[in-house]
């Protein structure tokens, strides 16, 4: 049951004075609900917060306003001049002087007595609004506030500006926040008292007080005490629930692991290459997991090319060996079978008996696999999200690998032990991410890093051209696949559409072709799978030279004498994009060049995304480079600014508020795990107001 505290801020916002259900779908819009989304609570107002303010406290005198500037004169009215009878064309206006000169308040469409009301001749008033200047003369048209003298305290000098929509007006929502702010009730305070009076933090309520009501320009920046208050009260809550569940997943009965490690000096030996030291790191603290009596929580991360799937073997070998069994999942059917070509070798060094498990297997083959898993006749399984279909059981699945899966949220990694008792679970993902938005979306999660490439693996040669170079470029790769060489062609993004993305991408096939010959393949997201795989195939098999992709495609299969990739429009894709694109190439001993196109002239974040892609190959360091320049969202595969799933924390500013609260988040639940003390009850609260109840229904249902 929630507590009846927090009702007033449960209730929908149509109990507010004056929404009804009209207003209330425009409020919904306005928050990014969906038409599928229930009426907006009046708590979900309290986080709209303003996207910019006007400072009204220019007061200059008439003959110093600034054309285009905001300002607040102190005026005194002359005479009122209205529009000829029957012309509304013609504007109403009142002139006004003050020690400097004249000018001329203007209305259109006017009412006259409410004018004539509030612009009384010879009265003293404070108007305030945008300045102009026509012909030498100053105007304000419609002015946004009239006080007078007495009511000056009134006129809001700091005024906030809120995102709109249409049927939803600037006053009705100020006024539906104000009524939501004065519904806040008297809150227990959640923090630590130190880490509030060393951060010099208000509380709760005044946070939210003052990042609605601002008094001076410093209360809009990100990183002022409200604000930063208001981002780490969110971040906790996000952090709080990840840790709970972390705990009741832990605390779920695990199975200790431990094998003989014969399987896996096998695989070890049988290797073409030496384990790179951060390769046998990660083995060592995924092998140190498997043999505590708790859960495996595991993301294993890698960029392109740094040998993940040997760790992933290895991490299966161990399980293996202890008796039971392993399934790796990757997205797309393509990967799998690239995985289990990887593996096939190693695996039968080892004596390892592996299954590949699709949508593509049918009849007897899939009986056969299914009748395996069952009995225990298999010991590893590569597929898609097939393995875990009903009627696939396995005798004892020990531990599931997810392979680029970025997209998994916490349930469904859950999910995803359902078919085994005490699953451990490891999760690779060859997109370097920052550690902030790792503690965002794997705070549940131990973190191991692979940061080196295997040996024998020549860096990159990045290069940026204009795209007037293009017929050079075209000659290039002439000249290299006359040499066996193989190369990616890679379209650019098109306004967002994909069905322009695939015409982009036919053009060039069709001019490649044609300067080319028949060597060249297309793929792109509009085609059927199994096409698409054939063309893959195809390009793989040396049929093709030259391969002509969106990005829609998932061109993460391996073909190691694709030593060419060249991005067209590259000021198009953000920088996390451009590095897994250029980690196509690159993957042998022979020298690989990318060649990224772009079209001037370019703006300022485009120049430094290119600049850094010819300056490093690190995926980690682009990373923090890509949150720096964008926020959040692109490295995780959306493309918006910021964090996703927050609406005021920002990645980017307040990433040290992120390592903050997930330290207090594991300190409080080590110390209070039921959250049952002052503290923890406190906390509850701020659970429900961020919308992180799951972690208190994980709570009750101990």
């Amino acid at each position: 049951m929630r507590p009846p505290l927090l009702n007033p801020l449960f209730r929908p916002v149509t109990s507010l004075d004056g929404i009804g259900e009209k207003l209330a779908q425009a409020i919904r819009r306005v928050l990014g609900g969906s038409d599928a989304d229930p009426v907006p609570r009046v708590g979900d107002l309290l986080f709209h917060l303003p996207a910019a303010m006007i400072d009204r406290s220019r007061r200059p005198e008439i003959a110093l306003a600034p054309a285009g500037a905001v300002v607040t004169l102190r005026v005194r009215v002359d005479r009122h001049q209205k529009p000829p009878p029957g012309n509304r064309r013609v504007p109403y206006k009142v002139f006004a002087h003050d020690d400097s000169g004249e000018i001329a308040l203007t209305f259109f469409h006017a009412n006259d007595a409410w004018l004539a009301r509030t612009f009384p001749v010879g009265e003293t008033l404070y108007v305030s609004g945008k300045m102009e200047w026509f012909g030498g003369r100053p105007s304000m048209v419609h002015p946004d506030h009239v006080v007078s003298e007495a009511d000056l305290a009134s006129l809001p000098l700091i005024e906030p500006v809120y995102p709109l929509t249409a049927g939803l007006t600037g006053k009705v929502l100020v006024r539906a926040i104000r009524e939501a702010i004065d519904s806040v009730p008297s809150l227990p305070e959640w923090l630590d008292p130190a880490m509030v009076a060393r951060e010099k933090w208000p509380s709760f309520a005044a946070a939210l007080r003052a990042a609605h009501y601002p008094e001076k320009p410093a209360d809009f920046e990100p990183t002022s005490p409200h604000l930063a208050r208001l981002a780490y009260d969110e971040l906790l809550a996000s952090q709080l629930a990840l840790a709970i569940i972390r705990h009741r997943q832990r605390k779920s009965a695990g199975a200790a692991r431990t094998g003989d490690g014969r399987l896996t000096r096998a695989i070890v030996a049988a290797l073409p290459f030496e384990l790179t030291a951060s390769q046998k790191q990660a083995f060592a603290e995924i092998a140190a997991d498997l043999a505590k009596p708790e859960r495996m929580l595991r993301l294993l991360q890698g960029d392109v090319g740094s040998g993940k799937t040997v760790v992933a073997l290895l991490a299966a070998a161990a399980v293996v060996e202890s008796g039971a069994q392993a399934a790796l999942m990757a997205p797309t059917e393509l990967l799998v079978r690239q995985h289990a070509r990887t593996i096939a070798p190693l695996a039968d060094a080892a004596g390892m008996r592996i299954a590949v498990l699709t949508g593509r297997e049918r009849g007897r083959e899939r009986e056969e696999t299914v009748a395996g898993l069952a009995a225990g006749d298999i010991d590893l399984v590569v597929g898609t999200h097939a393995i875990f279909q009903e009627g696939v059981d396995f005798r004892d699945l020990g531990l599931v690998v997810v392979d680029e899966q970025h997209r998994f949220g916490v349930h469904q990694r859950l999910a995803l032990t359902s078919k085994g008792k005490a699953t451990d679970v490891l999760v690779m993902t060859a997109t370097p991410i920052p550690r902030t938005l790792v503690l965002t979306y794997y705070g549940d999660m131990d973190v191991s890093r692979l940061t080196e490439k295997p040996a024998g693996r020549r860096p990159i040669e990045t290069r940026v051209l204009p795209l007037t170079r293009l017929d050079e470029v075209v000659a290039r790769v002439r000249e290299a696949i006359a040499r066996d060489a193989k190369a990616y062609w890679i379209c650019p993004l098109v306004e967002e559409s994909e069905a322009l993305d695939v015409a982009a991408a036919e053009d060039r096939y069709k001019a490649l072709t044609k300067a080319l010959g028949p060597v060249v393949g297309l793929a792109h997201g509009k085609m059927k799978p199994a096409e698409r795989d054939k063309q893959m195939a195809a390009f793989q098999s040396g049929m093709f030279r030259v391969l002509v992709a969106t990005t829609v495609v998932e061109v993460g299969v391996d073909v190691p004498d694709a030593t060419i990739i060249v991005i067209e429009h590259a000021e198009r894709f953000g920088l996390a994009q451009l590095h897994q694109l250029r980690g196509r190439v690159g993957r042998s001993d022979r020298a690989s060049v990318c060649l990224l196109l772009y079209k001037g002239p370019l703006g300022q974040v485009a120049t430094d995304r290119l600049r850094i892609m010819r300056e490093t190959e690190d995926g980690f360091v682009i990373a923090e480079e890509d949150l720096r320049l964008r926020g959040g969202g692109e490295i995780l595969g959306t493309r918006q600014s910021g964090m996703p799933g927050f609406r005021i924390a920002n990645a980017g500013i307040h990433a040290p508020l992120m390592e903050m609260a997930r330290d207090d988040a594991h300190l409080v639940v080590d110390r209070d795990p039921e959250l049952i003390g002052a503290r923890g009850e406190a906390l509850r609260l701020l659970l429900y107001i961020f919308g992180r109840d799951e972690a208190v229904r994980l709570l009750r249902a101990g």
